[in-house]
């Protein structure tokens, strides 16, 4: 029943009884090593959970030595929370490893289920767990930390306290402690309850658990569910299990680790590779008119005297063989709304931005549409005030290539070395343009560059695959000879833990 304190995610800490006063001022420093070692594992957490959700799906089992990984990577991730700024609950440097370390003041473990449900792990990873979602939105500040968002580098950061009430009260603490030498008890206390309360909703979302997360703030060091579970039985072939902990001992060694990490960054680089040749293979085989591979339509409408676009630079070094056997080329069209002669020329970028000087016209900023054959709605374009053009567009010499008429005009162009701009306007230079567009290219070498990603990526999939397989064959034969020890519930937090003097304070020094 949810309001059971023996919840199988169990969370316990103890506080420094002499934390430092300004070490944590530089603790973001001293946790980069750990921040780029997470941002992999987090990339195999979520491989390792994609398998494990297929798994629960077909047996109802999450598979006890991926289990095991998963639970590593939390506790990993909690130590350096705590350590940081989702605690500053230690100043001991965290271990780098996936297993329990006992005398570390930071403890994690998750009862292995023996059967899940096949239908819940279809809803609660993304619905039943909304509402909790939003809790921890408040706590964290920005969603759930086990999907550890990037910077603009896209790695790992410290997403769990970079903001929201954690954050706000571990920066409270860590001026108390500054100024003062102590943690505030009741601060403590209240911090750790929240980070219990992320790391439950982590576990319930990453399917580790049937049990719905309890609405209860178990406040302080020392997680109730710490109290001995039941047996759980042993880990298949052959794994240790920690006594009163329900999680394999071993295992995962650190060669281990590592493979399975490159294993599950090779499998994530190669969906992306496996992707973009889809795509590319698709739009090969289905978005051709004519020999060309064309866009949808976009609205090019506009009250000014013309539409221009952005200048595209080609530059290939004189080796033809780029535009020949992979751009090929180029075809613009452009029909008109309202039965009106339409003029559209390409001309190097110079002339064009001369020929449009004190011209009102509109600077297309993106066409807009995708592959989807369609009028997909009006381009981007910037408005720039101007007048009439000094002479019609068909009366300028500029133009490397130009169609002009009635109806729908059809310009096909090889590109060539330089920087280029596409102008659409009436043939007579009035202003008002009603008209659609889009463009394509004959792309001779789209099935080759398909073919490439769709064969890298396969090799990619296949040799992350094989490294992911052989970890985890490796692992299920239990520990090393003189392996992980046993893990063990930590002992209740000390006495006098909380509100400690730093070295060299006075004792009764004001909180």
């Amino acid at each position: 029943m949810p309001d059971d304190p023996t919840y199988p995610v169990r969370v316990d800490a103890s506080p420094d009884p002499s934390p430092s006063r300004g070490l944590w001022l530089v603790k973001w420093l001293l946790l980069l090593p750990h921040y780029v070692v997470l941002t992999f594992l987090w990339i195999a957490f979520v491989v390792v959970t994609v398998v494990a959700f297929v798994a629960i799906l077909v047996t109802g089992r999450y598979p006890r030595v991926l289990f095991d990984f998963s639970v590593g990577v939390l506790r990993w991730s909690w130590r350096v929370h705590y350590y940081g700024y989702a605690a500053l609950g230690t100043d001991r440097y965290p271990p780098f490893t996936l297993a329990d370390v006992p005398d570390y003041p930071a403890h994690l473990d998750v009862a292995y289920p023996e059967r899940l449900s096949r239908g819940l792990v279809l809803v609660k990873w993304w619905l039943l767990a909304l509402p909790h979602y939003l809790v921890v939105a408040v706590f964290a500040g920005g969603g759930v930390w086990l999907t550890t968002r990037g910077g603009d580098g896209g790695g790992y950061d410290d997403g769990w306290g970079a903001g929201g009430l954690i954050g706000l009260l571990v920066l409270v603490a860590g001026i108390v402690l500054l100024f003062t030498g102590r943690y505030p008890r009741g601060l403590y206390d209240f911090v750790l309850g929240m980070d219990r309360w992320v790391i439950r909703v982590a576990a319930y979302a990453g399917l580790m658990t049937d049990r719905y997360p309890p609405f209860r703030m178990d406040m302080g060091g020392r997680d109730p569910g710490s109290r001995p579970a039941p047996p759980v039985p042993p880990a298949p072939v052959g794994g240790a299990t920690a006594a009163g902990t329900g999680t394999a001992a071993g295992g995962w060694t650190g060669g281990r680790t590592v493979a399975v990490v490159m294993g599950s960054v090779l499998l994530f680089l190669s969906t992306g590779l496996l992707a973009g040749g889809g795509a590319l293979l698709w739009a090969d085989r289905t978005q051709r008119d004519d020999g060309y591979v064309m866009s949808g339509w976009a609205d090019l409408s506009s009250p000014r005297h013309a539409v221009a676009g952005e200048g595209v630079e080609l530059e290939t070094g004189g080796s033809d063989w780029v535009i020949d056997d992979f751009l090929g080329t180029a075809r613009l069209e452009v029909r008109s709304d309202d039965g009106r002669d339409l003029f559209v020329g390409v001309a190097r970028t110079r002339d064009a931005d001369e020929y449009l000087d004190g011209v009102g016209h509109g600077r297309l900023a993106e066409l807009g549409p995708g592959w989807d054959g369609r009028r997909t709605g009006p381009a981007t374009m910037d408005d720039v005030a101007g007048g009439p053009p000094a002479v019609p567009p068909g009366e300028s010499d500029i133009w490397v290539a130009q169609s002009t008429g009635p109806g729908t005009q059809v310009l096909d162009w090889r590109p060539a070395d330089g920087t280029w701009t596409v102008v659409v306007m009436r043939a007579d230079g009035a202003r008002g343009i009603d008209a659609e567009a889009r463009v394509g290219a004959t792309a001779p070498g789209l099935p080759w560059l398909a073919g490439g990603l769709l064969g890298t990526g396969a090799l990619l999939a296949l040799a992350g695959g094989l490294l992911v397989v052989l970890a985890v064959h490796r692992a299920r034969q239990g520990p090393p000879a003189g392996g992980i020890p046993a893990q063990r519930t930590p002992p209740p937090s000390p006495a006098g833990a909380y509100d400690a003097p730093v070295a060299g304070s006075r004792p009764g020094d004001p909180t």
